[in-house]
């Protein structure tokens, strides 16, 4: 799937309140050991969500740790 679809999918399985392509893409310049790995088809950069989804998780509770504001509702304090 793209960044952008990635992004929404985040968001729509309430990994993290939000979340754009754009940040996605910084994620993968800025993390690249951990970050799954990129195919780019024409202009678009996609990823494999089953191999994505537990990196954006992990993403999420370091997240969360650092900042309340972060934490998805329902989440325990």
């Amino acid at each position: 799937m793209t960044f952008r679809e990635a992004a929404l999918r985040v968001v729509e399985e309430g990994i993290l309140p939000t979340m754009s392509h754009q940040r996605i893409s910084q994620l993968h310049l800025k993390d690249p050991e951990n970050f799954p790995e990129v195919r780019t088809i024409g202009r678009a950069k996609v990823i494999d969500w089953v191999k994505a989804r537990p990196y954006f998780v992990a993403h999420a509770q370091k997240a969360a740790a650092r900042d309340r504001r972060r934490r998805v509702e329902g989440e325990s304090k």
